[in-house]
């Protein structure tokens, strides 16, 4: 399997013909391997290449005034963590690394190309981006609507959906290279209350999350506390599986 393998696995990446797999494959210009913590693209610049994260681990956001910083979305291996930028031709927001990450690049000229000759497959890129607007939607409700445990439990059956859909979890076991201060980030948490939330997540037996990754004891339970309904992920096996055009 290709760099691009895991591209929209468990979410419809069995539409992708056999040429179209290596029409994408053969657009990656090289493939990068990024040190942690990195700034791959700051707020404002001009993109002329696509970015897709091979391994590892990413995240997109924003930092306030007062230096605190909230994430906006968080990457696993198979996606693109800039595509929106091909359209717009910058970014209204910071792109990091968490981990050390390989990822591949695809230079602009080269998506119109596939936008011009392979139109199926262009289709596809654009629900690659659609997916991330659907996640975008959910972190906004989770964030609006949810209390501190809610927030960190929706957030926690999102990524194991997620890695589950791309063959990352083994007994209910996945990597989640966060620190504390990296889930408050994304939950809209100070690290105390990520702290007090997690041991009571993990005295109930329902989640522990810690030395890199995270164990899901009562998967029922936590999706139950943070409202989690996976319907948008559009995952293969979900009522939105059809992706026949």
């Amino acid at each position: 399997m290709g760099v691009t393998g895991d591209f929209l696995r468990g979410r419809g990446r069995d539409t992708l013909s056999a040429e179209e797999v290596s029409v994408l494959e053969q657009a990656i210009d090289r493939v990068d391997t990024l040190p942690p913590r990195s700034v791959v693209t700051r707020r404002g610049d001009r993109v002329r290449e696509s970015t897709l994260l091979v391994e590892g681990a990413m995240c997109r956001y924003l930092d306030a005034r007062d230096g605190y910083r909230q994430l906006l979305a968080y990457h696993v291996p198979g996606d693109f963590v800039d595509m929106h930028g091909y359209t717009l031709r910058r970014l209204d927001h910071d792109v990091a690394t968490i981990v050390e990450s390989r990822v591949a690049r695809i230079a602009h000229d080269r998506v119109d190309a596939i936008m011009r000759d392979h139109p199926r497959l262009a289709w596809l890129l654009w629900r690659s981006t659609l997916l991330d607007a659907a996640m975008h939607r959910e972190w906004i409700f989770r964030l609006g609507r949810l209390d501190a445990a809610g927030r960190l439990a929706h957030f926690l059956c999102e990524v194991a959906a997620r890695m589950r859909a791309i063959g990352r979890v083994s007994d209910d076991v996945f990597a989640l290279p966060l620190t504390q201060q990296d889930i408050g980030e994304a939950c809209g948490l100070t690290s105390v209350h990520v702290n007090r939330t997690l041991r009571r997540l993990r005295e109930e037996g329902i989640a522990d999350v810690g030395r890199g990754e995270a164990r899901i004891g009562d998967a029922k339970q936590l999706a139950r506390i943070g409202e989690f309904d996976a319907d948008y992920l559009y995952l293969d096996d979900g009522p939105w599986a059809d992706t026949d055009r």
